[in-house]
C-alpha cells in the first residue's frame, strides 16, 4: 500500500493544482503524460482499491453536444462540441446517430478531431430520410489516449414533425437532385394508418419508420416531362378526408463554367463570357445565381447573367485575377480565370462607306473607343478574293483602304475587324454586299493535246467574252511567258463570241494572258496557266451519272485541298460525236456540284464531263464523269458466236457486244437471256448483271428437245433488241447404253455364277421340259375311251350348271407341218363368266375347286399331223343358285391324257380331245367296268 498512497499523494498534488515553475512547459506536458500512464497502470493491476482517495475507480468526463442544428433542404444536421485538447485527453470520438424514440442506431463512426487548443468542433451528417419524417438523436463518446472511453454523451434530438388534423408528407416543396434515389414520407396523426403510397401516380412498396410513419424509396430520380417539372406525392389514410398530396421538383446541379474568357473594346468595360453547359427549362425550380469576384481587388462581388458579366476595369490595374461562383440549391460550382486586361482589347468597328468601281473599291471605316493612339492593325477581307491587312494610324479620319484586282461586274462583299498590336482579334462586321462595274471580261479556257514528239504539245486557247455590252471588239491580244520570256500575237476579231489561238509549247509550265482590245483600251486580261508537262500516267475511272426523271445533269465531285481557285467543267456541245465544239465553266472555290438543264442536251446522246482543279501551277485534272441527260430503251442486239456449245441437258450460249459503245443511247446494265420450248408458251429469264461478262450456261434442258433462245442487252428503262437463235439439245446416249447393257450384264454374272453348276443345272431342266420315262399314249385306245367317256357323260343331269353347251369343231391340217402342242388359251377363246377359276395352263394334276363348273380344254398340235382333227370343248357359262350353292363343294379332276404318239397320226385322220372328268364319274365307269369284268 506505500506505492498506493505515494501516487494517491501524487494525484491529489496534481489534482489541486500545484505546478511547479521550475518546469518547462514541454516538461511539465511529459509529467502529465507520465502521471496518467502510472496511475493507468496503477488500476489495471492493483487488487485492492481502498485507502486513500481511491475509494472508486476514476472515469473521463463525458462529453456535452451542443443543441443540434438541422437544415432542411439538404437534410443535414449539424452536430458540435467543445474539444479540450489538455494532456490527458486523446482526439477520437465515436458518434452515433439514432431514429425514432426507441433510438434505433441507424449510422456508427469514429471522428477525428485535429489537435488544436481548446475550440468547438462541429461534424455534418447528411441523412436520406427526411429530418422532418421522425425524430434523429445523436451521442458520442471520448477515446482518452486509446486506453479509456468516456460516458456516453446524453442523447441529442431533432424532433420530427408532428401531424395534429391532417398528414404531413415531406419532402415539402424542395428540389431534388437528378439521378439519386429519393426517400418521401408520410407523417399520419395519431391513430391514423397510412394506406398507400404513390409517386406521379406510380405506386412504391411501403416502408415503415417507427409505428406511425411510412415512406417509400424511388430510384434513380429523374426531371419530369410535364410543364412544371414536379413530383407529385399523394398519401391515403384511414381519416376518410381524402388523399394529401405534395409537389416536389427535380433538376440538375450547377454546372462549371467553361471556356472562360474576358475582353475590352474600349479599355473601360470589361466584359467576361463563358459556356454555361447544360441548359435550364424555363420553369425549372432550381433557380441559379452567378457572381464575379475579383480576387486581387478589394471590389465588391458583381451579379452576373447566366453566360456573361461586365464589369468597369479599375484603374492601374493590368493584370486580374477573376473567379466565376454558380450557386444554386443543389451546389455550387467556380471557375477562375487570369488575363491582362491590355492583351485583352477587341476593338469594335463601324463602317463608314463602300465606294466600288470597275476593277477595284475603296472602303472606309471607325473604330470606337478612342484606341487610335495604340498600334492598331486593321483586316479587311473580299469575298471572293483575298484579305488585306493594314495599319490604321488616324486619329480624327476613319480609317480608309482601296481594294484592287476586282472583276467587272462582280458582286463582292467585304468585311473588317482590328486588333491592338496584332495579339488579339475583334469580331468581323457584318459583311457589306457591292458590285463593280461593268467592263469587258474574258472567259478563258484551253485544251491540250500532245503531239507525236513526247516532248512537245499543242495548246488551244478558247475564250468569251462577257458583258460586252454596247462595246466594240477590235482584236485579242494574247501573250505567254515562260521562265522570263515572252512573246505576244494580235490575233483579229473574226467572232465576237467565241474564239480561239493555237500555239506550240513544250514540256515546261506556260502562263498566258488574253486581253480583248476595245476602242477605250483594253479589257480586263484573262489569265491562265498550263501545267508543265506529267511523266507519270494518272489512268482516272469515268463515273456514270444518273440520270434524273427530269433529265439533266447533277454533277458533283470531291472537295479538293489544292484547288485554290476553283473548278472548271468541260464537255463537248454534240456530246461524243466528233468534230467536239468545246464548252465550259468556271466555279469558284468551296463550289463542288453544278447543274446542268436538260434543255441543252440531247437524249440518248453520251456527254463526257472533264473536271480539273484550279491551282497555281494550273488545272489538273480530277474526275470524268460521262451520263445522259435521258436515256433511251433501244440498244442494238448482241451479237452470237457459233457454233454454240450444247449437251443433251445444257446450252452455253456467247455473244459479242461492245457495252463501252459511246454511240448506245443509254448504259448497257447487263443482259437478258430468255429460253423457251420451241412451241411452248412459258420461258425462263437469266438475268446476267455484269455487262462484261458475255456468257451464260443453261441447265436442265431436256434432251432431245428444240429450244429458242435470245439475248438482249439490258438498261435502266429495259431490254433492248434481242438476239434469237433455234437449238436442239443432243440425245443422251449414255442414259440408253445404260438400259442395254444392264441386262446384258446381269444375264452375264449370272451365266458366270451358274457356270460351274451347269450339269446341275441342266438335269434339272429336263426333268421339267421332257416326256415322263415309260410315257406311252396310243392314239386307238385314247379315241375309244374319249368316245365312251363323252357317251356316258351326256346323261347326266344339267342342273349342276345354268348352261352347258358342248362345241366339236373338226379341222383339217395341211400335211408336211410340224407339230406343236399349244394352250388353248392362245385362241383367244371368251373365258366362262360363271367361272371363279381360271387355269393359267393345262395342269396333269388334280386340284381342288369352289363353285365348280365343268370346262373343257382343248389341246391343239400341229405339224405333220392327221388330217382331221376333232375338237370337243365343253363350254359352261355357270351361274349358282343361292341355295344349290350355298355349301362350298370339293370336285376333283382327272386328267385324260393322250397315250399316242405323234407319228401314229401322220398318215390317218385323228381326233384328240383334252379335258377335265369329274372324278366321281370316273369312280362310277370304274365300278361299272368292274361288274362287266366280273
Amino acid at each position: 500500500m506505500t506505492v498506493s498512497v505515494s501516487i494517491c499523494s501524487v494525484w491529489s498534488v496534481f489534482h489541486s493544482g500545484f505546478t511547479i515553475h521550475r518546469f518547462s512547459t514541454e516538461r511539465m506536458k511529459s509529467f502529465r503524460i507520465s502521471l496518467i500512464n502510472l496511475l493507468g497502470l496503477y488500476l489495471i493491476f492493483s487488487e485492492d482499491h481502498s485507502g486513500c482517495c481511491l475509494d472508486t475507480v476514476w472515469q473521463p468526463p463525458r462529453p456535452n453536444i451542443s443543441p443540434l442544428q438541422a437544415i432542411s433542404d439538404k437534410q443535414s444536421l449539424v452536430v458540435s462540441w467543445l474539444v479540450n485538447h489538455s494532456g490527458l485527453a486523446g482526439n477520437i470520438y465515436e458518434i452515433q446517430i439514432s431514429r425514432t424514440e426507441n433510438h434505433i442506431i441507424i449510422y456508427s463512426a469514429n471522428v477525428s478531431v485535429p489537435s488544436t487548443d481548446t475550440h468547438q468542433y462541429t461534424w455534418t451528417w447528411t441523412s436520406d430520410l427526411p429530418l422532418e419524417c421522425v425524430n434523429h438523436s445523436v451521442r458520442i463518446r471520448h477515446f482518452y489516449n486509446q486506453s479509456f472511453l468516456s460516458p456516453w454523451s446524453e442523447w441529442a434530438t431533432n424532433n420530427g414533425a408532428e401531424a395534429k388534423d391532417k398528414t404531413k408528407l415531406f419532402p415539402f416543396q424542395q428540389v431534388l437532385r437528378e439521378g439519386t434515389s429519393g426517400v418521401f414520407c408520410c407523417v399520419p396523426p395519431v391513430g391514423v394508418n397510412i394506406t398507400n403510397i404513390t409517386l406521379s401516380k406510380k405506386k412504391y412498396p411501403i416502408i415503415s419508420i417507427g409505428t406511425r410513419v411510412k415512406a417509400i424509396v424511388v430510384p434513380n430520380l429523374t426531371i419530369p416531362k410535364n410543364p412544371r417539372k414536379a413530383l407529385l406525392l399523394t398519401c391515403s389514410d384511414t381519416s376518410g378526408k381524402g388523399d394529401s398530396y405534395i409537389w416536389n421538383y427535380v433538376s440538375f446541379p450547377p454546372q462549371k463554367p467553361r471556356h472562360l474568357s474576358c475582353v475590352t473594346s474600349d479599355m473601360t468595360t470589361v466584359t467576361c463570357t463563358w459556356d454555361p453547359g447544360r441548359a435550364r427549362d424555363l420553369y425549372d425550380h432550381n433557380k441559379q445565381t452567378c457572381t464575379l469576384h475579383i480576387e486581387n481587388s478589394d471590389q465588391a462581388p458583381v451579379t452576373c447573367g447566366p453566360s456573361s458579366c461586365t464589369f468597369q476595369a479599375i484603374p492601374d490595374l493590368e493584370e486580374y485575377n477573376i473567379s466565376v461562383v454558380v450557386k444554386d440549391q443543389l451546389g455550387e460550382e467556380t471557375a477562375s480565370y487570369s488575363f491582362n486586361i491590355s492583351e485583352r482589347v477587341s476593338p469594335v468597328t463601324e463602317w463608314g462607306g463602300v465606294s466600288p468601281g470597275m476593277t477595284d473599291t475603296t472602303v472606309s471605316w471607325i473604330v470606337q473607343g478612342n484606341l487610335t493612339q495604340m498600334n492598331l492593325l486593321c483586316q479587311v477581307a473580299v469575298d471572293p478574293g483575298s484579305t488585306t491587312e493594314l495599319n490604321c494610324k488616324s486619329v480624327s479620319d476613319p480609317c480608309k483602304v482601296k481594294l484592287q484586282h476586282l472583276l467587272p461586274s462582280t458582286r463582292y462583299s467585304t468585311r473588317v475587324r482590328c486588333s491592338v498590336n496584332g495579339r488579339f482579334w475583334g469580331k468581323w462586321t457584318k459583311p457589306i454586299p457591292f458590285t463593280t462595274y461593268p467592263f469587258v471580261t474574258l472567259d478563258l479556257w484551253r485544251r491540250i493535246k500532245q503531239m507525236s514528239d513526247p516532248y512537245s504539245r499543242q495548246v488551244t486557247l478558247l475564250w468569251k467574252l462577257d458583258d460586252l455590252g454596247s462595246a466594240t471588239i477590235q482584236g485579242f491580244t494574247v501573250q505567254g511567258s515562260q521562265e522570263g520570256q515572252n512573246r505576244t500575237e494580235l490575233i483579229p476579231a473574226l467572232d465576237s463570241e467565241q474564239t480561239q489561238a493555237e500555239v506550240p509549247i513544250g514540256p515546261g509550265q506556260y502562263d498566258f494572258t488574253v486581253e480583248a482590245i476595245l476602242r477605250n483600251g483594253p479589257s480586263i486580261p484573262a489569265h491562265i496557266t498550263i501545267p508543265k508537262l506529267d511523266d507519270t500516267k494518272n489512268l482516272l475511272v469515268e463515273k456514270q451519272l444518273n440520270s434524273s426523271s427530269a433529265g439533266g445533269f447533277n454533277l458533283s465531285w470531291a472537295e479538293e485541298d489544292t484547288a485554290t481557285c476553283g473548278f472548271t467543267v468541260e464537255w463537248c456541245v454534240l456530246g461524243n460525236a466528233v468534230p467536239c465544239t468545246l464548252q465550259w465553266i468556271h466555279l469558284p472555290e468551296g463550289n463542288n456540284t453544278l447543274f446542268l438543264a436538260a434543255g441543252n442536251f440531247e437524249a440518248g446522246t453520251r456527254y463526257t464531263f472533264n473536271i480539273y482543279g484550279c491551282t497555281e501551277n494550273g488545272h489538273r485534272l480530277l474526275e470524268i464523269q460521262t451520263g445522259y441527260s435521258r436515256e433511251l430503251k433501244a440498244v442494238q442486239s448482241p451479237s452470237l458466236v457459233e457454233p454454240v456449245q450444247i449437251t443433251s441437258s445444257t446450252v452455253t450460249l456467247e455473244w459479242h457486244y461492245n457495252e463501252a459503245d459511246p454511240s448506245h443511247p443509254a448504259f448497257i446494265t447487263g443482259y437478258l437471256v430468255i429460253v423457251q420450248e420451241f412451241g411452248g408458251h412459258t420461258a425462263r429469264m437469266f438475268n446476267v448483271s455484269d455487262p462484261q461478262k458475255k456468257s451464260v450456261t443453261i441447265e436442265g434442258l431436256k434432251q432431245s428437245h428444240k429450244y429458242v433462245f435470245s439475248v438482249s442487252a439490258l438498261t435502266k428503262k429495259g431490254p433492248g433488241e434481242p438476239a434469237k437463235i433455234r437449238i436442239t439439245t443432243k440425245a443422251n446416249y449414255t442414259a440408253h447404253l445404260a438400259k442395254i447393257l444392264t441386262p446384258i450384264l446381269l444375264l452375264l454374272g449370272c451365266t458366270v455364277l451358274l457356270w460351274p453348276r451347269r450339269k446341275t443345272l441342266r438335269r434339272g431342266l429336263k426333268k421339267v421340259f421332257a416326256y415322263p420315262a415309260g410315257m406311252d399314249i396310243r392314239t386307238s385306245e385314247l379315241h375309244s375311251f374319249l368316245q365312251e367317256t363323252g357317251e356316258r357323260v351326256q346323261p347326266h343331269k344339267v342342273e349342276e350348271c345354268i348352261s352347258c353347251e358342248i362345241e366339236i369343231l373338226n379341222t383339217h391340217t395341211p400335211p408336211n407341218e410340224s407339230t406343236t402342242w399349244r394352250d388353248p388359251e392362245s385362241l383367244n377363246m371368251p373365258p366362262s363368266p360363271c367361272s371363279k377359276f381360271s387355269a393359267p395352263s393345262l395342269s396333269l394334276t388334280s386340284v381342288p375347286l369352289q363353285d365348280y363348273c365343268p370346262q373343257s380344254a382343248t389341246l391343239l398340235f400341229e405339224g405333220p399331223a392327221p388330217q382331221q382333227m376333232t375338237c370337243i370343248t365343253n363350254k359352261i357359262y355357270f351361274n349358282s343358285t343361292v341355295g344349290y350353292l350355298s355349301q362350298p363343294q370339293e370336285v376333283a379332276f382327272s386328267e385324260i391324257k393322250p397315250s399316242f404318239e405323234p407319228s401314229d397320226c401322220l398318215q390317218e385322220s385323228c381326233s384328240v380331245v383334252y379335258g377335265y372328268i369329274s372324278s366321281d364319274t370316273m369312280k362310277n365307269e370304274e365300278e361299272d367296268k368292274a361288274k362287266d369284268l366280273i
